[in-house]
């Protein structure tokens, strides 16, 4: 039976819901999943950990060196934390893709990436070619799976849970070359982008960064988290932070506006999950509308002081 160790990602005492949804992929796999939790107090976090269901238990590793998420240091503890698992899983975020590739090297194994769908213990899907086309994946039987999994492919698993906390230890040497200077990170009231149900984006047609104050409002109006095409934040309408796509953020609202982006196979790859699209675009024949549920053809100047009216 396998037994499954899922890294906690956390930031600022809150765990990332990207963890609940990597409870589910590896509840697919089925057997034993252990959550654990790399801080400098581990404690409010690994109660939070211990809610979800599915979890066996909750391991803890406190240590001062754990206060800021560095793969060159956490990735040597996670590789001998994992000693016994048959699989380790970490989202696919930034984090995660920082960090995850890190331990499969400590452990001498390949890692599979962007994990969306399991076929069996040792066999899963990915995407490949900005999601165009999806290929199986096998691993060695023999070897321990080490993977990320693609958040926006999973449902977050349910809370209710009251999994047991277990503190340990391990042995494992940290680097002295990599140390944490400092967390630049914008500051926003709205619903952060990778986790926010409803999103409005805007893309180079928006014009500028001033008339990016559209997109403001009618997020605001929804509650919704704020992204942008790539397009958007190489004309510096606004910071990368907020990019969605291949190269930015994948993410799967519940409902997602596309305002002036005309759909780049990139952008599409990050909104694929979405529950619903609204596309509004002034030229008919953009590819967004091809995966779009709603389309509006107009000038969003026109039409976004409508549908804010309309709310």
């Amino acid at each position: 039976m396998a037994k499954i160790l899922v890294i906690a990602e956390h930031l600022d005492g809150k765990l990332n819901s990207a963890v609940a949804k990597t409870v589910s992929a590896a509840a697919a796999v089925g057997g034993d999943i252990d959550v654990l939790v790399l801080a400098a107090d581990p404690a409010a976090i690994a109660a939070e950990a211990a809610q979800i269901a599915g979890v066996s238990k909750v391991l803890t590793l406190a240590n001062p060196a754990n206060e800021h998420a560095l793969a060159q240091v956490q990735a040597p503890q996670i590789a001998k934390a994992a000693a016994g698992y048959s699989h380790v899983f970490g989202a696919s975020t930034t984090t995660g893709k920082d960090l995850v590739p890190a331990v499969a090297a400590l452990l001498g194994v390949n890692q599979v990436s962007d994990l969306m769908s399991v076929e069996g213990p040792h066999t899963f899907k990915r995407p490949i070619y900005a999601g165009n086309a999806i290929i199986t994946v096998e691993v060695p039987a023999d070897q321990v799976v080490v993977a990320t999994v693609r958040a926006a492919s999973w449902q977050e698993a349910a809370k209710g849970n009251n999994a047991p906390v277990e503190a340990i230890s391990v042995d494992a040497p940290l680097p002295s070359h990599t140390r944490f200077i400092g967390l630049a990170a914008g500051k926003s009231d709205r619903p952060d982008l990778q986790s926010a149900k409803r999103v409005v984006s805007g893309g180079r047609g928006v014009g500028s960064e001033e008339n990016f104050k559209v997109i403001y409002q009618l997020a605001d109006k929804l509650g919704a988290g704020v992204g942008a095409s790539r397009a958007a934040v190489d004309a510096g309408y606004v910071p990368s932070d907020m990019q969605v796509g291949q190269t930015g953020k994948i993410i799967a609202p519940e409902l997602y506006i596309a305002v002036g982006i005309s759909g780049a196979i990139q952008h599409l790859t990050g909104i694929k999950d979405a529950g619903t699209i609204v596309a509004i675009n002034k030229d008919g024949d953009a590819p967004i509308f091809e995966i779009a549920d709603i389309g509006l053809v107009g000038d969003l100047f026109t039409l976004l002081p409508e549908l804010e009216a309309a709310l």
